[in-house]
């Protein structure tokens, strides 16, 4: 029996090689864009994600100092570390953002989302509704005889789970705000 001949170099495809390429991770990050409001900014920000190929998970924009003329921007991005820190340098260089925070290496964050759910049903599927409303802690802000709206806030993946549970039950359309972020703490 001759022995086993292995190439410099050819572990790589080898079950000893089993640690991860972190080059290769995707990993989605919360940012915070403090930017003038003025015209044209937001198109920037955006800009210079849709011309890189970088997508926005969520985005989530509103004026933050009326005397100062700030607005502060919400995205939520996915991309490798590398990219993620691509993106942070490029906003920075943009001349109406004033400050670029990671939420997601800064600390702990809360993030809520607020949503709106149009579910039609009669029935026990309009029961069954209410029920699970009542447990995700919904409000009904609309209701008929055939269909109701729910005003649900929570985290991304509690709208996305009372989503999920709606679908069968007669969800017939979802109006989402985006996330909206800040740090724990001082």
């Amino acid at each position: 029996m001759s022995p086993l001949k292995i190439k410099k170099g050819s572990n790589k495809h080898s079950a000893y090689n089993l640690r991860p390429n972190f080059s290769d991770v995707q990993e989605t990050h919360t940012l915070a864009v403090l930017v003038e409001n003025e015209p044209g900014v937001l198109a920037r920000v955006i800009g210079l994600f849709s011309g890189r190929g970088y997508n926005i998970e969520s985005l989530t924009v509103a004026e933050v100092d009326h005397e100062g003329h700030t607005s502060r921007i919400t995205v939520v991005t996915t991309g490798t570390p590398q990219v993620i820190e691509q993106i942070k340098a490029q906003l920075g260089r943009i001349v109406s953002v004033h400050a670029v925070h990671d939420l997601t290496v800064e600390g702990r964050t809360v993030e809520r989302e607020l949503a709106l759910f149009k579910v039609a049903g009669s029935g026990e599927k309009r029961v069954e509704a209410l029920r699970l409303a009542d447990i995700f802690r919904a409000n009904v802000v609309d209701s008929t005889l055939e269909s109701f709206v729910f005003q649900l806030t929570g985290t991304p993946d509690k709208i996305d789970a009372f989503a999920e549970l709606m679908r069968p039950l007669g969800l017939e359309e979802i109006a989402r705000t985006g996330v909206a972020a800040l740090s724990r703490g001082l």
